[in-house]
Parts: C-alpha cells; structure tokens; sequence
C-alpha cells in the first residue's frame, strides 16, 4: 500500500528524516513542506541521503516554502508543488504519514 509521507521539520533539529528514510517503500513518496525543505540545501548528508533514494521514491516539496527559504537550485528529481499539488497528492496516495 503506496504511503504519502509528510515532513515538516528542520531536518538538523531531530531524526525524524532519518528514520522517515529508513522507513519508505518501493511505491512511497515524501513530501517536504515547512522547514524541512531545508534538508534541500546542496552539500549537505541531508540532500545527499535525498538523491540516494530509490528512483521509485517520489520526492516532492511544497514551492512555496522552497522559495521563502531562499534555498538554491534543488536536487533534479525533486518535484515541487503549490497547495492544490499537495491536495492531490494526498488524494493520490492510499494512506498519508504524517511525522509530528
């Protein structure tokens, strides 16, 4: 069952993206919204741990907090999405994690 995880935190305060990655599926995607866009930022074992995925991982981010944060060019199989992106998304999928 194809799972939309959502994150939402700077990914230097904790290990929620750690275990999030250790946790995805074949057919999972991640969205990135908030300050976890930050894990976006080039250079960083966050990012690189992002481009390592599995190909059949999605990986999105909400456009609007990429652009609030200033953050350089993204990863190339990122995919970002406005709100209405997301909505769908969360429809897409046939259940939503959300890590609090």
């Amino acid at each position: 069952m194809a799972t939309l995880h959502l994150l939402s935190h700077s990914p230097f305060s904790d290990d929620r993206l750690v275990s999030c990655l250790r946790l995805l599926s074949v057919d999972d995607a991640l969205l990135l919204c908030g300050d976890a866009v930050y894990a976006l930022q080039n250079g960083t074992a966050q990012c690189q741990a992002l481009e390592l995925m599995p190909d059949s991982i999605a990986l999105f981010a909400l456009a609007e907090d990429v652009a609030a944060r200033g953050l350089g060019a993204p990863p190339a199989r990122l995919q970002q999405v406005d709100y209405e992106g997301f909505v769908a998304l969360c429809c897409r999928f046939e259940r939503t994690n959300s890590w609090l």
